[in-house]
């Protein structure tokens, strides 16, 4: 049995991550680039909202003896054949992990077009994920 306690502390610490990328929605691209500051901030926030996600899958796996994932990558795919999120979101769950790890592990250039763009288009998938994982606890 997943540990709702934990589940509710990683799910408040991401709606704030949101509400905190939320509030610095409405930049253009050129201030975006052109301000260190709101780059760093906007990088940080959505990494740490990424290291929820996963941390909330890590949590359904260990807890309901799920198999084993191999990568941060692989425990979207692990919830997917359990039946906890919608297949239709997996690849984009991977292409956060990988993000995250672009930025924490600095393994090229960042670029500021593609972390703009998912400031201001794919928040919503971070919410999607969420919904899953509530409405995954509610049937426990």
């Amino acid at each position: 049995m997943v540990d709702r306690d934990v589940m509710e502390r990683l799910l408040g610490l991401l709606e704030e991550y949101l509400n905190d990328l939320e509030s610095v929605r409405g930049i253009s691209l050129d201030f975006y680039e052109s301000d260190k500051k709101t780059r760093r901030y906007v990088e940080r926030t959505l990494q740490i909202a990424i290291e929820a996600c996963l941390d909330m899958g890590w949590h359904i796996i260990a807890d309901e003896g799920l198999p084993e994932a191999e990568s941060n990558r692989d425990v979207f795919s692990v919830l997917a054949a359990a039946g906890i999120i919608e297949p239709g979101i997996v690849s984009t769950l991977k292409e956060m992990a990988s993000f995250r790890n672009l930025i924490v592990h600095d393994y090229g250039k960042i670029n500021d077009e593609i972390v703009y763009r998912i400031l201001t288009e794919r928040l919503g998938d971070f919410r999607d994920y969420a919904r899953m994982i509530v409405e995954h606890l509610r049937r426990q």
